[in-house]
């Protein structure tokens, strides 16, 4: 059994703070990453944790100082773009650099003029619904690392640079999941321990893919892409998690999504 994660801490809080009312304060009109980061932020200083501040490029979005956990935050508007998410070049993961990462998903109303106040001059709206999860759940694979590549000589005169900076498209717990919707729910490998304030309200299990794309290839004359891939050699390999709240929560069961498939596909990725 892993030891207890400062994640059940920071759930608590969020639920807390989700059930007392407490909104996310817009930063600008345009701002579609930071509103609801600082919202959790809030969470965090309310529990006096201490934590490297974030930052544009790094990850995850907070890192714990007194112990090895990471938050990744993510933001998403309802309705909307709900199914999938950027992973703005880095790919989901349960564990960067020794320490374990937790996703932390939040959605607020898409709509802000129907659903949303102003106080002290900002647009203020509430949080919908929440799922913190191990990345593990999002991708249980801890080998791979990105690293963005270029290759020179492009163009006419042979002096233009073609960088390749990827960006990962990965399915949303609300898509891969029945039984989160409108609710805060808090997703952990069934290693993880958890105490008496948490009721178990699901048992998820995620197999391993037949194939792993292991490269790929883009033809600049006819702009079409290609994956290489290998058979992978732990197929059907399960990772199994339990679905978790709070005692006082809903114990409405949290179940994987029956038709998972397809959750990936060309629209949406260029969406914001």
């Amino acid at each position: 059994m892993m030891s207890m994660s400062v994640a059940l801490d920071v759930f608590q809080k969020c639920v807390e703070a989700v059930q007392q009312g407490e909104l996310i304060e817009s930063v600008s009109a345009k701002d579609k990453e930071f509103h609801f980061q600082n919202w959790f932020q809030k969470r965090l200083e309310s529990l006096g944790l201490f934590f490297e501040a974030p930052g544009r490029n790094t990850y995850p979005d907070f890192r714990m100082v007194n112990s090895a956990d990471g938050f990744e935050v993510k933001g998403l508007a309802w309705p909307g773009r709900e199914r999938n998410y950027d992973c703005n070049s880095q790919v989901p993961s349960g564990f960067h650099n020794g320490r374990q990462v937790f996703y932390v998903f939040g959605r607020y109303p898409a709509d802000l003029s129907q659903h949303s106040t102003q106080v002290g001059g900002r647009r203020c709206y509430p949080v919908i619904d929440l799922v913190i999860c191990h990345g593990d759940f999002l991708n249980a694979d801890r080998e791979y690392v990105h690293k963005n590549k270029s290759v020179k000589g492009f163009g006419s005169y042979g002096d233009i640079m073609i960088r390749d900076r990827k960006m990962y498209v990965a399915p949303t717990p609300f898509a891969l999941t029945e039984g989160t919707m409108g609710l805060m729910t808090l997703i952990l490998p069934e290693s993880i321990e958890i105490d008496e304030r948490f009721q178990e309200v699901g048992q998820l299990v995620r197999v391993e893919t037949g194939e792993l794309v292991v490269g790929y290839k883009f033809d600049l004359r006819t702009n079409e892409l290609s994956a290489e891939k290998v058979p992978n050699p732990t197929v059907g390999n399960p990772h199994r998690f339990k679905a978790y709240r709070l005692t006082g929560q809903t114990s409405k069961t949290v179940s994987m999504a029956i038709t998972p498939v397809g959750l990936i596909d060309d629209q949406g990725e260029d969406e914001e």
